[in-house]
């Protein structure tokens, strides 16, 4: 389990805290097959919004499980499998590269 830096408060709202993620390896990309990713328009899902997702939909933990492990509030897990599971959606749909994050994090909004 991974853990990110702990970032400074930017703007309004209580400080960022800490999150928890599991490394995701080598796979980072996908894309639909036939068409060369340089074609193709790019849609990045951040590695918490990703983690977020794991945790609920794959291992079938409550937002209050996934949030505890993640090390973030249980609202903080709703909005980012809000926002991951609309930008994975989106880029099926349109037929975009969904690249993985793993440097990255969600602002939540």
């Amino acid at each position: 389990m991974h853990k990110n830096r702990e970032s400074e408060k930017k703007g309004p709202g209580a400080p960022k805290k800490e999150r928890r993620y599991r490394p995701i390896g080598e796979l980072r990309r996908f894309k639909p097959a036939g068409i060369p990713a340089s074609q193709l328009q790019r849609q990045t899902v951040y590695i918490d919004e990703f983690e977020a997702i794991r945790l609920c939909d794959l291992e079938g933990f409550s937002q209050i499980e996934a949030a505890a492990r993640m090390g973030i509030g249980r609202g903080t897990v709703q909005r980012l499998l809000q926002l991951g599971r609309s930008k994975i959606a989106g880029a099926i749909l349109r037929g975009e590269v969904i690249i993985i994050d793993e440097k990255g994090e969600s602002d939540g909004e």
